[in-house]
């Protein structure tokens, strides 16, 4: 469910001052723990390190990902193929 539109969207102050402290030209990895953070303009060009549950995975913010939330785009469960015949003899045919 979407957030209220008279609160407007959620967004981390702190997260923000640390982006504006920086020069667009900078490319050190702000690490976070806010998932439901909102992306806005400001952030477009820097990197911003998604907590995972595990580890800060980096992601890159590009115009597209405007108004999506951060925890989008930083995964928390790895896929692992599922198995069977057909796995095992389409692995068999790639080598």
């Amino acid at each position: 469910m979407s957030r209220s539109l008279k609160k407007g969207p959620y967004i981390n102050q702190d997260l923000l001052k640390k982006i504006k402290d920086l020069k667009p030209t900078d490319k050190t990895v702000i690490k976070t723990w806010d998932r439901a953070c909102a992306i806005t303009p400001e952030m477009v060009g820097f990197t911003i390190g998604v907590h995972n549950g595990r580890q800060h995975v980096p992601v890159n913010i590009v115009e597209n990902m405007v108004g999506h939330k951060l925890g989008e785009f930083s995964f928390t469960r790895k896929f692992i193929v599922h198995g069977g015949r057909k796995a095992k003899d389409e692995a068999a045919s790639d080598k």
